[in-house]
């Protein structure tokens, strides 16, 4: 009796520290390879958006900013964050700073699709 006592709230406080499972979190622009590589300056605000889609941050104090912002929280490791930010010069992209996830977003696409909720997939699926 005194051992059940004693092993019922250790697991519960336990559970509720994160301690027994921890989710996977992705957040922010899955940008496709592909698209990123197409960027070049001299490209419109438009074909930029048809190539890697809308920015995570829109930003009214500097509309001419574009910023993708990337989080991927894994169990057991650091969160890691990546931010590929786009300067325009009025509707013309003049330059490309910072990183994505290209080498990992293929994964995380894979990974994604199981739970449904890419929009490239919901699109697909209409068709």
């Amino acid at each position: 009796m005194n051992l059940r006592l004693f092993v019922l709230p250790a697991v519960l406080a336990l559970s509720g520290c994160g301690l027994i499972y921890k989710v996977d979190v992705y957040q922010g622009n899955l940008l496709d390879e592909d698209g990123v590589a197409q960027l070049k300056p001299g490209l419109t605000k438009r074909q930029v958006q048809s190539l890697i889609g809308a920015p995570a941050l829109d930003d009214p104090f500097h509309a001419s900013r574009w910023d993708y912002i990337s989080t991927v929280s894994q169990r057991g490791e650091k969160t890691q964050v990546r931010n590929l930010v786009l300067t325009f010069d009025g509707d013309v992209l003049a330059t490309i700073e910072g990183d994505s996830f290209p080498e990992e977003n293929l994964e995380l696409m894979r990974r994604m699709t199981r739970y449904g909720n890419l929009a490239k997939e919901k699109d697909k699926k209409r068709r």
